[in-house]
C-alpha cells in the first residue's frame, strides 16, 4: 500500500487562503522580482520566515510591506506548516532557468 499524506484541515481558510495567494503571486508573476528580493536581502530561498520577517513576498506583489507576516502570525501551528510546506513544494516548480540564474539564492547553505 503507498503511502499518503494525511490531510490536515486549515483552521482560518480565509487567513489561509490570502497568504497562499500572495506566495503564488510572487512565485509566478512576480517571481524575478522575489528571487532577485531574496538575493538582495542575503538570504536563500528556504529561509521563508527571514522572507516573511523583510517583506519580499509582499514587495514581489506590490502588497502593503507587512502583511503576508501578519497574516502568518494568525494561522494556528497546524496552518504555518500547511503554508511553509505550501511555499517550498512551490519553490520546486521554478522554471530551471530562473532557479540556474538565481543559483546563489536556491543553494543549500
Amino acid at each position: 500500500m503507498p503511502f499518503t499524506q494525511a490531510t490536515i484541515p486549515v483552521e482560518n481558510t480565509e487567513v489561509f487562503g490570502r497568504l497562499k495567494d500572495r506566495i503564488e503571486q510572487a512565485m509566478s508573476t512576480g517571481i524575478e522580482k522575489f528571487l532577485k528580493g531574496v538575493g538582495s536581502a542575503g538570504l536563500l530561498v528556504r529561509q521563508y520566515e527571514e522572507i516573511l520577517d523583510r517583506a519580499i513576498f509582499d514587495r514581489a506583489t506590490g502588497g502593503k510591506t507587512g502583511e503576508a507576516k501578519q497574516w502568518y502570525a494568525a494561522l494556528s501551528a497546524a496552518d504555518q506548516g500547511q503554508i511553509r510546506e505550501f511555499y517550498l513544494t512551490r519553490l520546486e516548480l521554478v522554471d530551471d532557468a530562473l532557479r540556474a540564474k538565481f543559483n546563489k539564492v536556491y543553494r543549500y547553505s
